[in-house]
């Protein structure tokens, strides 16, 4: 099976203790996936954190992927599209010193 990330949004927000965005994406043109984190790693680069539902003292989580290969697949197109956004909108890249 060939799988098909698109339509990849990302959200950026205020950084919060390592949060810096939000992600959602459309798999194979069928599934809709929503409020991953994308977090800042300690020793550099970001990683990808999936929706939880706490109940009571629990955490369940709603998804997630259930393999390495197709973990690291996500992680590499979102965090792809996740830095083209911030270079997109860098205010230093816009800023004109000559106005």
């Amino acid at each position: 099976m060939n799988v098909k990330i698109s339509e990849i949004q990302i959200l950026p927000i205020k950084p919060l203790n390592g949060l810096v965005a939000f992600a959602s994406f459309v798999l194979n043109d069928s599934l809709y996936l929503s409020s991953i984190a994308i977090m800042t790693r300690p020793q550099g680069g970001y990683r990808l954190l999936y929706p939880t539902k706490k109940i009571g003292a629990r955490s369940l989580n709603i998804y997630h992927p259930i393999n390495k290969g197709f973990a690291e697949f996500i992680e590499k197109e979102i965090i792809m599209k996740f830095e083209e956004v911030m270079n997109k909108y860098d205010r230093y890249d816009s800023f004109d010193l000559e106005t």
